[in-house]
């Protein structure tokens, strides 16, 4: 693709999709196997933006048929009562996924509590277990927002086979499992991060470039190779003049829509993706829990 002409990746039609076929699978057990997947939520304290987010999660499991239940808590509680929430809800046959919204109050153990989580119910795919069957390439729940990314990387290259994958950011939440996604995807990957010797250069050689930094606007129109694809995990709020708050990624849209083969924007892009994974994650891990084919997505 000519420079200028990038084209923009719709992550809301996308993530469409995807709801789509996850409501079409729950459709399916339900009238074949009589199983309705229940998500339940844990939202602890009174983060504003985690409650948009669990608002969000809850009101798109209802559109897709899944039944939810939201266990929000107090923000003083304590680690041992958190953890027996944890524990009745992976012995509650009729619970099939378990989301604890993070980040967690300063009291709490967030390792501790991933960790107590069912792996068999750990839509987040962020449990030990979880995150080394998908480093051994064995099948696992994976991390909702690194498939996102997968997906529509797919929808500019259906078979990535052979791209040199750049991912700026080694977080355990995208970083790490996104890499670990793209190596099964056949790419060449190359994690790179703020101690990356010059960045720029590196992130440059991307056919695939994933940023996922948290740092607004870091990725320059000049970090990226002509024509590549380019995927913006960042979700930063910024104020613009006036004070309201403009919500940017980690990539320099304007500049990179004129290098740039394809792009995903902020918002529209990788956020709905987040939400449309971890519904289908809590299908399959309803019919997996339940010993049932898991449908066709």
């Amino acid at each position: 693709m000519s420079q200028g002409q990038a084209s923009i990746i719709d992550g809301k039609a996308v993530a469409g999709l995807v709801r789509e076929g996850v409501a079409a699978g729950v459709g399916e057990v339900i009238r074949a196997h009589g199983l309705r997947p229940r998500l339940a939520v844990v939202l602890v304290g009174q983060n504003p933006a985690s409650e948009v987010y669990v608002r969000n999660k809850t009101k798109q499991a209802g559109l897709v048929g899944m039944e939810t239940s939201d266990h929000k808590l107090a923000a003083d509680i304590g680690q041992a009562e958190l953890l027996d929430l944890i524990t009745s809800l992976n012995e509650d046959e009729g619970v099939h996924g378990i989301l604890v919204q993070l980040p967690l109050p300063p009291q709490i153990d967030e390792d501790m509590v991933i960790a107590a989580v069912d792996p068999a119910k750990d839509v987040d795919g962020f449990h030990p277990i979880n995150v080394g069957r998908l480093s051994l390439g064995q099948p696992s729940l994976v991390p909702c927002t690194p498939q996102g990314c997968i997906i529509l990387a797919r929808e500019v290259t259906p078979d990535l086979t052979g791209l040199e994958a750049v991912v700026i950011g080694r977080s355990n939440i995208v970083g790490k499992p996104l890499a670990q996604l793209l190596l099964r995807e056949n790419c060449t990957v190359t994690i790179a991060h703020s101690r990356t010797r010059d960045l720029p250069a590196v992130a440059a050689r991307a056919d695939l470039l994933i940023a996922a930094t948290g740092q607004p606007k870091l990725v320059k129109g000049d970090w990226i190779k002509p024509g590549a694809t380019v995927i913006d995990v960042g979700t930063n709020r910024t104020e613009v003049p006036g004070g309201k708050a403009k919500l940017v990624g980690d990539v320099d849209f304007d500049e990179a829509l004129k290098v740039a083969g394809a792009i995903t924007p902020v918002p529209g892009g990788v956020g709905p993706m987040t939400i449309a994974c971890l519904l289908s994650n809590t299908l399959q891990a309803a019919c997996a829990l339940k010993g049932v084919p898991v449908p066709r997505l």
